[in-house]
């Protein structure tokens, strides 16, 4: 397990990465002021129409893709 800091960093550089350093201090300020709710919200958008079963098999195929890296 990273720690808080390193997942913090991998986290920033990862967003920077897919959103350029602006976009993605604006996300990370609409985050942090808004009532979001992450879980809520990637079981609405994720996982709508997905069995459990489903939700779980692609669930293990990330985990032994990561086991890979």
């Amino acid at each position: 397990m990273k720690t808080d800091t390193a997942l913090r960093v991998e986290a920033m550089d990862a967003l920077i990465a897919a959103l350029g350093e602006v976009d993605a201090e604006r996300f990370i300020s609409m985050v942090s002021r808004d009532k979001f709710d992450y879980t809520n919200w990637r079981r609405k958008k994720l996982c709508k129409g997905m069995t459990l079963d489903e939700i779980y098999e692609e669930a293990a195929a990330y985990e032994k893709k990561l086991d890979r890296l």
